[in-house]
């Protein structure tokens, strides 16, 4: 296990690089004179790796499989036999649709620096959970914490994180696996598994870093090779992977048939080109049991059949909805008129008329928000408004989404998602905005672009950050132009607006959020008559009780929650009697 920090730049001395491949190699020659240990399993915390080629007969590795615990997956590599293993085992077992590639370490080189973070061993418990929540966004199996942290003076598993030099945030994970130290690997090799990087990190690189860093440590031990499974449509990651050098192997690997899986063995999904906020919900209703009927594909609209009840959805929207819940929500001004009934705190607002009374409004609050009345996306929106020409512009803006414009109080404060299903707050989550972190060699557009591409991977293409007017106004008010060059780790918000549609990132605080806070927000669902409405507020303390509610969403995106159980609870709203 390596414990001595290692930087981006991965300098090691070469001295000790070598002598640790001498003796590194010296241990291998011995191991392979007397062969690699039989049925060799590894424990990786997220289920076992189970190396299929040192068991002794196809009958034995089976039976080894189906010791799996719950909520565990296990992984047979290097299967010699797979049309046999799977004739034995047929309801049992499937073929990953997985492909294998292999970087020869041999001729690996660290490349160029990569700045901004910092790549080390876990630092403490808290690591596996920060780990875990990563994972649990990127959709994979979760792990133990304590075996995370037991386990970090193995000889067999390399853990690294990525983290955030300012925050100490974990921003990214891997895993490496020792054969040699395993079960005495003939052929000198490792793998490496678990590359997850938070889909809300700003820097560049971090995946790249994490492989590199994995890469020359099992170098400077003296492997051979390190391998790494991959799915085969993840085009992303395959892309990575053969710029770093990897090459593809004809190697098989064997899975469970069990709910973690299904997606891999199932068939192909329901999604005819649905976006992830449709998808997650058309996800969990198949593994319930509920039939899925594609009605539109492009406007995702949908039909979920359980029992004899059909419900037509269009994402989060469904037939529950009624048109006048809809109709309050679709109108901010009505919105806002709802919660006031309703005594729940709101900013102050009015609706854009003449100059005069326009500059009056902001004066009198000194800063305004400017949107117009409808509209959705965060489109036509204008933050902190402070001058009489700026206002001007950013109403003509919101007037070529909606004809009547809306002029707000500003409150300044932390913008917070609140998810609303059947009257419980499912999910809250603090919402910020685009922002780009200095490279020391790039310009703000560069890093712009870049961030962008990264959030439309994460998000499906649903997240991206406009090169547009508003962008362009942020950085100027940051005292800087689009051209010029950010310094090394210098972190530049580039919009006012946390919409997610725009490059914002979400963060997770249900377990954080005052119980005032979810009280006012039942208050709202109920004063809006709407069973699902996800809730945008202001709070200036996340763990306070203040806030004011700003707009509600009719059809908030589930899928921004993960891993809050929101597809769950949404279809126990529709299906109360479907299997959980």
């Amino acid at each position: 296990m390596m414990h001595n920090h290692i930087r981006p730049n991965y300098r090691i001395e070469r001295v000790l690089v070598a002598a640790l491949q001498g003796a590194e190699m010296h241990k291998a020659r011995g191991q392979r004179a007397t062969g690699p240990m039989p049925c060799a399993t590894v424990d990786c915390g997220w289920g076992r790796l189970l190396f299929a080629h040192t068991f002794g007969d196809v009958q034995a590795l089976i039976e080894a499989m189906r010791q799996e615990r719950p909520g565990r997956r296990d992984i047979a590599l290097y299967l010699e036999d797979p049309h046999v293993a799977l004739s034995q085992a047929p309801n049992e077992l499937f073929l990953d649709p997985s492909h294998t590639y292999r970087l020869r370490l041999a001729g690996f080189r660290p490349s160029q620096d990569l700045r901004g973070f910092t790549i080390e061993a876990p630092r403490g418990r808290q690591d596996a959970d920060a780990v875990n929540r990563i994972y649990a966004a990127r959709g994979m199996v979760t792990l133990d914490p304590e075996f995370y942290w037991a386990e970090r003076d193995s000889r067999v598993l390399t853990h690294l994180i990525a983290t955030d030099p300012v925050s100490g945030a974990v921003i990214g994970s891997v895993t490496g696996v020792d054969h040699v130290r395993a079960f005495k690997d003939p052929q000198n090799g490792s793998s490496l598994w678990c590359l997850a990087v938070d889909p809300q990190a700003a820097y560049p690189g971090i995946g790249e870093a994490l492989v590199r860093a994995l890469a020359e440590h099992f170098r400077a031990r003296g492997r051979s090779f390190m391998d790494l499974s991959v799915l085969h449509d993840n085009q992303n990651a395959i892309a990575l992977y053969e710029k770093l050098g990897f090459k593809r192997v004809p190697v098989f690997a064997l899975k469970t048939k069990n709910p973690i899986n299904e997606k891999l063995y199932a068939g192909p999904a329901v999604d005819a080109g649905f976006n992830p906020y449709a998808m997650i919900i058309i996800n969990e209703a198949r593994r319930r049991g509920i039939g899925v009927e594609v009605v539109d594909a492009e406007a995702n609209l949908f039909r979920l059949s359980f029992g004899g009840r059909s419900i037509l959805c269009r994402e989060s929207l469904s037939e529950l909805t009624s048109a006048v819940a809809l109709y309050r929500c679709d109108d901010k001004s009505v919105t806002r008129r709802a919660m006031v009934k309703a005594g729940l705190s709101v900013p102050d607002q009015m609706v854009a008329n003449g100059m005069d009374d326009n500059v009056a409004f902001l004066e009198r609050h000194g800063s305004v928000v400017v949107k117009p009345a409808r509209g959705e996306q965060g489109q036509g929106i204008t933050v902190d408004v402070r001058d009489a020409n700026t206002l001007s512009w950013a109403i003509d803006k919101a007037r070529t989404i909606c004809e009547t414009v809306l002029m707000e109080q500003f409150v300044r404060g932390h913008d917070v998602r609140v998810l609303v299903i059947d009257y419980r707050v499912v999910a809250a989550a603090v919402r910020r905005p685009a922002e780009v972190v200095g490279t020391g060699d790039r310009t703000i557009a560069q890093l712009i672009e870049a961030q962008s591409r990264r959030r439309a991977a994460a998000t499906g293409g649903e997240s991206r950050i406009p090169m547009d007017q508003e962008t362009e106004r942020c950085v100027r008010d940051a005292g800087f132009s689009m051209d010029d060059v950010l310094p090394e780790g210098q972190v530049l918000a580039v919009r006012k607006t946390a919409n997610l549609h725009t490059g914002g990132t979400l963060h997770d605080i249900t377990d954080r959020l005052h119980h005032r806070v979810v009280e006012a927000s039942v208050e709202a669902a109920r004063a809006l008559d709407i069973p699902v409405v996800g809730l945008d507020l202001l709070v200036p303390d996340l763990m306070g009780p203040d806030y004011v509610i700003i707009e509600a969403n009719e059809r908030p995106g589930l899928a921004n929650h993960e891993p809050q159980p929101t597809a769950e609870r949404f279809l126990d709203l529709l299906f109360p009697y479907s299997a959980p």
